[in-house]
């Protein structure tokens, strides 16, 4: 008897070579699978995620899921059983059993990353590893009224990094929200997507920091996307300021369809 879980997790990417399975790395996908091995006293269990985060990339709603062989475990216990072989960087904390045809990346209707971008003259010690550093003057609104030319379904061929294996690369950007955090000094970023390509946000955060600081004009995004052309755009945001932030299985709620208001 086969019974698939789906499991939402978070983790603390900083000391985990991506989630995606590496020989001799220590990755998310190799430390769950490894547990999953020994509840099952050494069956192979393959753990499918909905996004492999790269290397010091963060999830707070990553979603995974996997089929256990044997008779089911109620799925409170399997959160448990599972917490409790974790390292202190990975916690479980939803899980639930669905039907068989359901496939966490193909079941997806939308996928939303968080991005948070410290504006500390000096690198904060205790953000290292959390947050991207720009030390640098930006404008806020500058920002807001650029990323709304990112809304809608586009090719974003200009923010795909070289090495992603994705040919079609149209996507609908459902909603884009940058804020200043004045609190913690930081500009958080938030993007809900249909689906991203290799690096996407993590270039798009450079651009629209471009944007805020001056180096590039407000409406700079129409021309850049229609260039198709990654050389348009060639910095990259830090991976520590990353977070896969939630996975969206049901139709995104109407407050996050800006695309709607076009």
């Amino acid at each position: 008897m086969i019974t698939r879980y789906k499991m939402t997790m978070a983790y603390d990417g900083h000391l985990f070579h991506g989630f995606q399975m590496q020989p001799h790395q220590r990755t998310v996908q190799g430390t769950i699978e490894d547990a999953l091995s020994k509840m099952t006293k050494g069956k192979r269990i393959i753990v499918e995620g909905s996004g492999r985060t790269d290397a010091g990339v963060h999830a707070v709603g990553q979603v995974i899921h996997f089929d256990y062989p044997g008779n089911p475990i109620p799925p409170n216990k399997m959160i448990l059983a599972l917490n409790s072989m974790m390292p202190m960087d990975i916690i479980f904390k939803e899980c639930e059993i669905v039907d068989e045809d359901f496939h966490v990346r193909y079941s997806i209707k939308g996928k939303w990353y968080r991005y948070r971008m410290s504006l500390d003259h000096f690198v904060n010690p205790f953000k290292r590893f959390y947050t991207g550093h720009y030390p640098y003057p930006v404008d806020v609104k500058k920002m807001q009224e650029a990323a709304k030319d990112l809304l809608g379904t586009q090719d974003f061929t200009s923010f795909a990094a070289s090495g992603g294996q994705i040919k079609n690369k149209v996507r609908t950007m459902y909603y884009v929200n940058v804020q200043k955090d004045e609190q913690n000094n930081e500009i958080v970023f938030d993007f809900i997507c249909s689906g991203f390509l290799y690096n996407m946000v993590r270039i798009l955060v450079a651009t629209l920091l471009q944007i805020g600081n001056g180096k590039r004009p407000v409406d700079d995004f129409p021309r850049i996307i229609k260039a198709k052309n990654r050389l348009e755009v060639t910095e990259t945001a830090q991976a520590s300021g990353l977070y896969l932030y939630h996975v969206f299985y049901e139709d995104l709620p109407k407050k996050y369809r800006q695309d709607q208001d076009l």
